[in-house]
């Protein structure tokens, strides 16, 4: 059997989808599953272990929905059995319908249900890792309970290795953490943790923000890796770390799939769905002093800056990584 998956458009949905493809591996043993996977996210699957082959989809390349229709019909030669759809958008589904894979299977949300052959409702308030888990326990009527997220990183050994990362960004303005508080925090783990070194990530257009927190210190202890590594590299230095410290991101469930101490400060999204899924070595902090948290808004309305973020309390950052490294 040929199985197909279009996996989801963010980073933190498709590492909390490994859970997905693992399932569909134990429930399908010797099938090929192969992926569709956006193009910048395209390291990820690499990561993963048992996927055959990446099928790397550009919007810039393929733009619109003729673009995806032409994109799908690539796919047609492959005569794909099965098709997945994780992400919940029309264009997904055209791409499934495209490929002419013989069964399509995905949640009937945005008028859908016609380019599917079976199309279900989705349950409200699940965790994103349940949610993918159970379209796959409605298609084949199988109860899933292997549901850890985990990614595979080979890397050498490094027993002395005194490194932690440091996440300050997020996608939405909401859930990234105020500049002023971020070098107050930065300034206090420098204090704290005096025989460690701090590295800070981010992509190209996250550099700009990650220099104005640098400034011109010239630290070794300090790193500026933002806009300097692609999401790869990124995975191979987590693999190496002693524990990351990252805001409500893909970065944080990147870190989690890899089992790594994970301390994650919570603004404006819900950790209830949102949050890293495995619970081992994971951490969730929130201010919880304002009564419009969580407002899952990308923007805030009421203060300009996320303020939930701002009110955060350094000493439990402090305290929480403290344990981690004492039991490193």
């Amino acid at each position: 059997m040929k199985i197909l998956i279009r996996l989801p458009n963010w980073l933190g949905d498709v590492v909390m989808s490994t859970a997905f493809i693992r399932a569909v591996q134990q429930l399908y043993p010797g099938s090929q599953v192969d992926v569709i996977v956006k193009k910048e996210l395209s390291d990820i699957p690499g990561f993963i272990p048992g996927i055959h082959k990446i099928h790397s989809f550009s919007k810039q390349e393929y733009k619109g929905l003729i673009g995806v229709y032409r994109f799908g019909k690539q796919l047609r030669s492959e005569q794909y059995d099965l098709f997945f759809c994780l992400p919940d958008s029309l264009s997904s589904a055209v791409m499934g319908w495209a490929s002419r894979a013989k069964k399509r299977i995905g949640y009937g949300k945005e008028g859908r249900f016609f380019l599917l052959t079976n199309s279900y409702a989705k349950s409200v308030k699940q965790h994103r890792v349940d949610e993918y888990l159970g379209l796959l326990e409605k298609f084949t009527c199988n109860a899933i309970h292997d549901r850890k997220v985990e990614i595979t990183v080979a890397h050498k050994e490094s027993y002395d290795n005194k490194f932690i990362i440091v996440n300050f960004n997020s996608e939405a303005e909401s859930r990234r953490m105020p500049a002023d508080k971020a070098k107050h925090l930065l300034n206090v783990l420098y204090n704290a943790f005096p025989d460690y070194q701090f590295g800070l990530f981010g992509s190209p257009k996250e550099k700009e923000f990650i220099d104005s927190l640098v400034g011109d210190r010239d630290d070794k202890r300090i790193i500026n890796y933002a806009g300097k590594t692609k999401l790869g590299q990124l995975a191979g230095y987590m693999a190496l770390s002693k524990a990351v410290i990252t805001t409500d991101s893909g970065p944080a469930h990147l870190a989690n799939a890899l089992s790594l101490p994970t301390i994650v400060l919570f603004g404006a999204g819900d950790e209830t769905n949102t949050a890293p899924y495995n619970k081992e070595h994971l951490t969730v902090l929130r201010a919880g002093k304002l009564e419009c948290e969580p407002c899952v808004r990308n923007t805030c309305k009421l203060y300009g800056i996320p303020k939930c973020m701002e009110l955060l309390d350094e000493m439990k950052i402090v305290n929480a990584l403290s344990l981690y490294l004492n039991h490193a």
